[in-house]
C-alpha cells in the first residue's frame, strides 16, 4: 500500500530573471562612478597639501581641469590649448552660468601657469571655481 506524504514541501526554484536584473544594475552604477571619477585621478598631476580639506559633497556635472607640471591644462582628460579652453568654457557657460570647475594644479607647476588657467576660467564668465588639495601625509609615530 502506498501511503501519500502530506507533508512533503515542493522544492523551490531559483528565479534568475531578477538576480540578473541587479546585477546588470550594479554594474551601470560602478561603470558610470568610474567614468566620473577617472578624469579627476590624472596620476602626472600631485596636487598641493593642506591642512584645511574640504571633502564636502559634491556637484552633479563637475568640470575637472588639470594642470601638469610641465604648464600643459587637460580639461576631462583631454589636452587643450588656451584658446580651445576658452571657447569650451564660453559654451559652457552660456549654457550653465552656475558650472562648478574644480582646478587640480599640480604642486610643482608654476604660479603663472596656474594663474593663466584661471583667467580664461574668469574670461568665461565662470565664477563657480574650486581648488583641490589632498590631506598631508602624517609622518608615522614612533
Amino acid at each position: 500500500m502506498k501511503f501519500r506524504d502530506y507533508h512533503q514541501q515542493q522544492t523551490a526554484e531559483l528565479e534568475l530573471a531578477p538576480m540578473i536584473d541587479v546585477v546588470f544594475l550594479l554594474l551601470i552604477f560602478f561603470i558610470v562612478t568610474w567614468q566620473f571619477a577617472r578624469f579627476e585621478r590624472d596620476m602626472d598631476v600631485s596636487v598641493p597639501a593642506a591642512e584645511q580639506v574640504d571633502d564636502g559633497p559634491r556637484q552633479i556635472g563637475e568640470i575637472i581641469v588639470n594642470v601638469r607640471k610641465s604648464g600643459d591644462v587637460f580639461i576631462n582628460g583631454a589636452q587643450v590649448s588656451d584658446d580651445e579652453m576658452l571657447a569650451r568654457f564660453r559654451l559652457i557657460s552660456s549654457a550653465y552660468p552656475d558650472q562648478a570647475v574644480i582646478l587640480r594644479g599640480d604642486a610643482e607647476a608654476t604660479y603663472q601657469s596656474i594663474i593663466d588657467v584661471l583667467d580664461v576660467i574668469k574670461e568665461a564668465g565662470i565664477w563657480n571655481v574650486a581648488f583641490a588639495t589632498a590631506r598631508p601625509e602624517t609622518p608615522p609615530r614612533k
